[in-house]
């Protein structure tokens, strides 16, 4: 009898313990979802600042790496705040394709970066050995990053090809 009780006691506890946990993973969530979406409006406004600044004082060629990579991050804290979206649905973070394309956007911004800023610097046209050396790793970091798209790319297609449907997931829940 004692014994029964402390274990509806236990349980009760677990249970409240397990609401607490829950209601403050939610919290968490949403609180993220506020800060990324307002970092998503800021980037926005940023980047639209940089383009009338290009246009007003006609530098839209050397505006428009830096507007880009701007929006390529607003692109990245979309696709995180809709896996935070997904979460908070589900309470469940299973969907790693968002993961996936974070990384091939980040992926892409960092080659167009390499890009502009290797363009710069063979527009000098005067080659020092620390210009040949920045080419260099230059390169090589554009094919890892070129390897990475690919390997990113993929996975996102094997993923989308193998869903898992609903009766999977609650199967391997079990």
């Amino acid at each position: 009898m004692a014994e029964e009780r402390s274990s509806r006691k236990e349980e009760r506890l677990g249970r409240r313990a397990g609401d607490f946990l829950r209601e403050a993973e939610v919290v968490i969530y949403y609180t993220v979802a506020v800060l990324l979406a307002v970092t998503a409006a800021v980037s926005i406004a940023s980047a639209g600042h940089m383009l009338w600044n290009g246009i007003v004082h006609w530098t839209m060629a050397a505006e428009t790496l830096r507007m880009l990579d701007q929006l390529l991050i607003v692109l990245m804290v979309v696709e995180i705040l809709h896996t935070v979206r997904i979460s908070l649905r589900s309470h469940i973070l299973l969907a790693t394709e968002p993961f996936l394309v974070v990384g091939l956007i980040a992926s892409i911004r960092r080659v167009l970066v390499i890009s502009m800023q290797m363009s710069t610097l063979t527009k000098e046209g005067k080659w020092s050995a620390d210009g040949a050396s920045i080419f260099r790793s230059s390169m090589l970091e554009l094919a890892l990053l070129v390897v990475l798209v690919l390997v990113l790319v993929l996975s996102i297609t094997l993923l989308r090809r193998y869903v898992p449907t609903p009766k999977d997931l609650t199967e391997s829940l079990d």
